[in-house]
């Protein structure tokens, strides 16, 4: 049986975080005396009541969650989350609840699209609410990730359980704890990246909010011309910390405890640093041979691109789409790799590729050796039938949901590049998809209502892994 009344009390426990966060742009709204302090007090005093009724109503002695509550949860609260975000953008210069939502959603998602424009001049307190939106939903994730993704076994990330997954009475002192540690890393990082970008020539306003849409690997800028905008050293602080954000955070924490960065113990880290370096230098030659530039030009404009779309920030710098069709191509499968599981990072993930190879290799073994038997490990961890069948059933819904929103995208009027990669953006949490409408040099304010409402489901799904999401419509969840 569902127990709705510690999840009340949970939901009201993240809406009044929403609430403090909101004073933070109310106070960048005050001091640079701008149209918006009336929208962040009205959205605060809306969300700080709601917060506090469904914590008194769901108030309870006992709080114990299951993992059918678990399930629920997860879904709900980022979904409702968002809903209430959404009410500054909406009470700011008339803009409709559609597009609000849209830009919350993909904000939390940290997937980076956006419908705004105007950015350069736009007020700084709306600029640091949609900042904070992808630093708390980084944030958000990788906690997610880390202890309770894992505990649900979505989409074969049993592999990466923890003490910190188990949510029995005795682990609950242990994730909080690991919340906590996760919290302060993450603080730390985004404290350096600021402070890199400040070097690199941005001011400190832009350098803070670069740096928590660069973490959270979400891509929000204060400019129009994204990352263009800025120097070639802010490119390279951004290459840098966009792969640092695609990073497991569990290992900077165990790094900071033992004092020793042990990056190649972990496949999945290993793999994730040799695909990005292949992949950039393989774009980066091309570019020096196919196009006029130098070759420290052609370097940091594949290395941050590339890393831009595998981390899935979405940061702009260039429009990649008019560097050919191999660039296209190549971009478009670099949208559903994704990098570390536990990182911010959206996508299918590195993980994931690397255990379909190491299935592919055990099926090619048993081809050759049909008594043999063999069994193939991933970090020391062996490759169970119930991994296997969680990743197969991911990616399959993975695929299905892409296909499913192109078809409803195609359905509004849109072309079919603008709906497939419109899909797939959203899916894996990228941000620009490919084409002139939606492309790095577009962005989605053009889209009819219907086409918003459903990319933002699909970020919502992607975000989530689908499976936690796609369980509740399964009649057995509601039946006891």
């Amino acid at each position: 049986m569902l127990n709705f009344r510690p999840l009340l009390f949970i939901l009201g426990v993240f809406l009044s975080t929403l609430t403090a966060f909101m004073f933070i742009p109310l106070l960048f709204a005050l001091l640079y005396g701008e149209e918006t302090v009336g929208a962040f007090m009205i959205a605060s005093l809306v969300t700080g009541t709601c917060a506090s009724a469904c914590m008194h109503q769901g108030q309870s002695e006992n709080i114990r969650l299951n993992i059918r509550d678990m399930f629920l949860l997860t879904s709900l609260t980022w979904f409702i989350v968002s809903l209430f975000a959404a009410m500054p953008f909406t009470l700011y210069h008339g803009i409709n609840y559609t597009d609000a939502f849209f830009e919350t959603m993909s904000g939390i998602t940290t997937t980076g699209s956006t419908v705004l424009s105007g950015l350069d001049t736009m007020d700084h307190s709306i600029l640091i609410w949609r900042s904070l939106l992808q630093w708390l939903g980084g944030i958000g994730f990788i906690v997610m990730a880390v202890a309770i993704l894992p505990f649900l076994n979505v989409g074969g990330m049993r592999l990466f359980r923890t003490e910190s997954s188990d949510w029995s009475d005795k682990a609950v002192p242990r994730t909080q704890d690991m919340a906590k540690h996760l919290f302060y890393v993450y603080i730390l990082l985004t404290i350096a990246c600021g402070l890199a970008y400040h070097l690199a020539g941005m001011t400190w306003f832009q350098a803070i909010n670069h740096a928590m849409t660069t973490l959270s690997t979400g891509g929000y800028s204060t400019s129009d011309s994204s990352m263009a905008a800025f120097s070639k050293p802010a490119h390279w602080v951004g290459t840098l910390f966009m792969a640092a954000g695609g990073l497991p955070l569990l290992m900077f924490v165990h790094s900071l405890s033992q004092k020793s960065l042990r990056i190649w113990d972990d496949a999945q880290v290993k793999g994730y640093l040799v695909f990005l370096a292949f992949v950039s230098c393989s774009l980066a030659f091309w570019l020096y041979h196919g196009h006029d530039m130098t070759a420290a030009d052609a370097l940091r404009l594949a290395s941050f691109n590339v890393v831009s779309v595998v981390t899935t920030t979405g940061y702009g710098l260039t429009d990649y789409t008019s560097w050919g069709a191999v660039a296209n191509v190549a971009f478009l499968f670099l949208m559903f790799a994704g990098s570390c599981s536990g990182s911010t990072s959206g996508g299918i993930k590195i993980f994931r590729f690397q255990i379909a190879i190491a299935i592919m290799r055990e099926q090619l073994k048993q081809q050759f050796h049909p008594n043999g038997i063999f069994k193939e490990r991933y970090n020391g961890r062996p490759i169970t039938e119930d991994i296997v069948r969680s990743l197969v059933t991911f990616i399959l819904l993975f695929m299905l949901v892409i296909v499913l929103l192109s078809v409803i995208l195609v359905s509004t009027g849109l072309d079919p590049t603008t709906s497939f990669t419109g899909a797939v953006t959203a899916v894996t949490n990228v941000g620009p998809g490919l084409g002139p409408v939606i492309g790095p040099a577009g962005n989605f304010s053009s889209l009819p209502d219907i086409a918003k409402w459903s990319l933002a489901i699909g970020m919502l799904l992607g975000r989530l892994e689908i499976l936690t999401v796609a369980v509740l419509f399964h009649p057995n969840f509601w039946k006891y």
